[in-house]
């Protein structure tokens, strides 16, 4: 999908001072970067909407944004789960 967004001229100076010259890749930033913080979006498809190479430049881009990593309670249950079905359970 492509999207127009018109900007006029009076604004443009300020807004490429504040977010860079390519004002179209700091708009796609962040509709990303919302969309990960709503939960709208996974890291992985922040990852594939901004053309990242790799989940760890994907976690760095979030985290320098202040974006904490969507990571809860049930996440961390789960992978308890997991590294006792693999390691086996950890002893007192």
């Amino acid at each position: 999908m492509n999207v127009t967004i018109h900007i006029p001229d009076e604004f443009v100076s300020s807004l490429c001072e504040a977010h860079g010259a390519d004002l179209s890749r700091a708009a796609i930033e962040q509709l990303a970067l919302e969309g990960y913080r709503s939960q709208k979006l996974s890291q992985f498809q922040v990852q594939q909407l901004l053309g990242f190479d790799s989940r760890w430049e994907t976690e760095q881009w979030l985290g320098q944004r202040g974006a904490c990593l969507n990571y809860g309670l049930e996440d961390l249950d789960s992978d308890r789960e997991t590294l006792d079905r693999i390691l086996g359970p950890v002893k007192p």
